[in-house]
């Protein structure tokens, strides 16, 4: 599947630039999980993350009694924070971690998903999770020849501990919309918890 990875890195490529840093994690019986940092070429003071190496299989609904080795939802993880407001370089274990969590626990990664890495996404983060938001605006859904499912780039949304607990009560939409109303600033690593008054 190095073939998968060849064009998903080309594609972020692309879309996001030639990556400034790169660093690859492996976990215990599972493949190897980069993280590749892109700094905006077009210097709006963003930092982008981005996984590879997460699509390099496809996700197995962990009820089916045996996973297809080709066909499934294949998917990678893209954060944006705003630069130099946070050590936010220290989020790359983090990521590799939930990139792995379809090998290591068998769950599918979805769009409107809450992932939690059970500790600060980096040091000083309000944010020990992420929503997953839709794909396909930075970087466009890419397309496999059949029998592969298209690999998705999902953008990440860091969530304080209240925003998860209201997100589980009351769903992702709403959640989006509260930060919608709020003009909250997703990018900003050290944001505060937006106000969740019914």
């Amino acid at each position: 599947m190095g073939d998968v990875l060849a064009l998903v890195e080309a594609r972020l490529r692309t879309a996001l630039g030639e990556p400034d840093a790169r660093a690859a994690v492996t976990f215990l019986g599972t493949d190897r999980i980069e993280v590749l940092r892109f700094t905006d070429a077009a210097d709006t003071g963003l930092v982008r993350y981005a996984t590879l190496g997460m699509s390099a299989a496809p996700m197995a609904d962990p009820t089916s009694a045996l996973a297809d080795p080709l066909k499934g939802p294949r998917a990678e993880l893209v954060l944006s924070v705003r630069a130099g407001r946070a050590d936010t370089d220290k989020v790359l274990r983090p990521l590799a971690v939930l990139a792995a969590s379809p090998q290591v626990e068998g769950v599918v990664v979805a769009v409107g998903a809450s992932l939690d890495v059970g500790e600060p996404l980096w040091p000083g983060a309000p944010f020990t999770s992420v929503l997953v938001a839709e794909s396909g605006g930075l970087v466009e859904d890419l397309e496999l020849d059949d029998p592969l499912d298209p690999v998705r780039f999902l953008p990440l949304l860091p969530m304080t501990q209240n925003e998860a607990a209201w997100k589980r009560v009351h769903g992702a939409a709403a959640l989006e919309e509260k930060w919608l109303d709020s003009g909250t600033d997703l990018r900003d690593p050290l944001r505060r918890s937006v106000s969740l008054d019914q």
